[in-house]
This record gives C-alpha cells, structure tokens and sequence, in this order.
C-alpha cells in the first residue's frame, strides 16, 4: 500500500504518483483513497477527469465498485493548470484518455509544489502501450501497477481484453465490452481472434498444394 512522502517545508517542489493497471484492478479505486485521505488531512484538492468518460457519473470519478468523489471533467490537459491554482493535491483519473500534453502539466505541476496522483490504463485493448501513460510513468517519483483477476485462468491479469468486434482505440466499456486476462489467456485470445478474422478465399490454401509438396 502506497505511503504518503514526507513533506519537507523547505524543498518547493511536489512529485507525481501514477496507479496503472488493467481495467477492473482497482486503478481509480485506489485513486480515491488517496485524495480522501488528502482531503481529511484538510488539503486542498481536485480532481480532473477526460469529458469523454461519462459512465457512471457527469461530475464525478466512480470506481467500478461505486466508490466515488467529486470531479471536473475538462475537454483536454490544457484546461487543467488554471482549475488547479492553488491546489496541494491534485488527482487525474483516466490520464490515458488525455493527449501528450498531460505530461507537461503533470510536471510543471510537480515543479510548482504539488503532489500529483494520476490514474489510468497502461495498455490498450491489444496490449500496447497506451497514450501518454508510458511517459508519465516514466516521470513520476512513484508507480503503482495494480491487478485485476483474470476471468479465464483465476491468476493476477495485466491486459484488457476487448469482447466486443470495435477496431476503435478509445471505446468506453465495462464487464460487456471487456475483461481482465493474464499473460497466457490474453496471448490465447488474440491467437484465437486472429485465426477467426483471417481471410482465407481457397480452403487448400490451408493445405498442401498437391501431394509431391507432402
């Protein structure tokens, strides 16, 4: 579990924290935790979600489980230093959803002095490294990679896997559209997904030609 760093009065900067994850591993759950604990600590706080990210709540950042807190959602990373004047803590959930510029705000924010949370996916639905999180997490004093619980095999999943035909990169879903898979259920999955979307026109493509190839 994740400790808050020790504030030293003298030292005028902040730091970044990234929780990354898999979806449904507990990313904005963890998340909320630590700007609750912030906020009972009488800090100044926001929090800035992607506007796109309108599942459970307008305003809020909802956790799959339904914990939640209040947050503004802002069309793009550009919007959120002037929102955060001022702030001690602030908490970015869904930073994947963000463009590049997210990093720069993440830093200069730091720089400033304040202690910046962000939360978001590390993959894509293909395993890839998604959006800016790669460069955040590389950035940040402190990463935390969280698991889900992979539906096939019951050990600790990393990768989201899509269940849905959407070729989309960003397409907002839940248990319908996605579920957590280890190394070995995911590297299956898309085995299988490949071989169904292969366009095969002649069925002895499959095979050899005639018999002097056998």
């Amino acid at each position: 579990m994740f400790l808050e760093n020790t504030v030293n009065p003298k030292e005028q900067f902040g730091w970044i924290e990234v929780i990354c994850g898999s979806m449904f591993s507990g990313k904005t759950e963890e998340l909320i935790r630590r700007l609750k604990r912030a906020q009972f600590a009488k800090q100044k706080v926001e929090i800035f979600k992607p506007a796109i990210d309108m599942r459970y709540d307008d305003e809020k950042v909802v956790s799959h489980d339904a914990n939640e807190i209040r947050s503004t959602p802002v069309p793009a990373a550009a919007n959120i230093p002037i929102l955060a004047d001022g702030c001690d803590v602030v908490g970015i959930d869904e930073a994947q959803f963000f463009d590049d510029e997210i990093v720069r705000i993440c830093n200069d924010l730091a720089n400033k002095g304040v202690r910046v949370i962000v939360a978001g996916l590390d993959m894509d639905y293909k395993g890839n490294p998604f959006g800016p999180m790669p460069n955040l997490m590389a950035t940040a004093e402190y990463v935390t990679k969280v698991h889900a619980i992979c539906t096939k095999t019951g050990n600790l999943a990393q990768y989201s896997h899509r269940k849905t035909q959407s070729d989309a990169l960003v397409l907002l879903g839940e248990v319908d559209e996605y579920e957590p898979l280890s190394r070995a259920a995911f590297y299956k999955c898309m085995l299988r997904d490949k071989v169904k979307h292969m366009d095969v026109t002649d069925a002895e493509d499959l095979s050899p030609k005639n018999k002097e190839e056998q």
